[in-house]
């Protein structure tokens, strides 16, 4: 299954209107202090953003074929986009009432939400430029490769709280 995003610039500004597997719509924009209006959350951002929305809806769905009930679900994410290499530390708060081998299995659950495992198997990039004016074109330059595992930033680290 491969899901699709395509960006459009917006004439003027450093807004993106970016639109997600055809169906979805949502804009970025970078800071001020980047040339930007701060409109909407800059591409960056979005990164933190999934994982931690990937991560509660995983715990979410597996709970509701489990009968649980999780209460309230918060998933901080604090990803170092500047670590070499980058780190998140994801603290995941349950404010319902769980059991040690319930909060045990749900750790489980989380490290398996598809964001994460992407994030930890590593990405291939192939790119190209298609110019108008008859220019020339760059065709599927391979820009990295998948890291060897033994390369491979360790594992973000997943703290579950369980409060009454």
């Amino acid at each position: 299954m491969s899901l699709t995003a395509t960006a459009r610039a917006i004439p003027g500004t450093l807004r993106q209107q970016i639109q997600i597997d055809g169906r979805h719509r949502l804009v970025t924009d970078q800071p001020a202090e980047l040339g930007g209006d701060g409109s909407g959350p800059s591409p960056h951002e979005l990164l933190p953003a999934g994982l931690a929305a990937c991560v509660a809806s995983t715990l979410v769905v597996y709970a509701r074929t489990k009968g649980w009930d999780l209460g309230d679900v918060t998933v901080d994410v604090e990803y170092d986009n500047k670590a070499t290499p980058r780190t998140v530390d994801m603290r995941i708060r349950l404010d319902g009432e769980l059991t040690g081998e319930q909060v045990e299995r749900l750790e489980k659950v989380a490290r398996a939400c598809p964001l994460r495992r992407s994030l930890e198997t590593g990405f291939a990039f192939a790119d190209r430029i298609d110019c108008a004016g008859g220019a020339a074109e760059r065709t599927k330059k391979e820009l990295s490769k998948p890291l060897p595992q033994s390369a491979s930033p360790a594992p973000p680290r997943v703290a579950a709280d369980s409060a009454t």
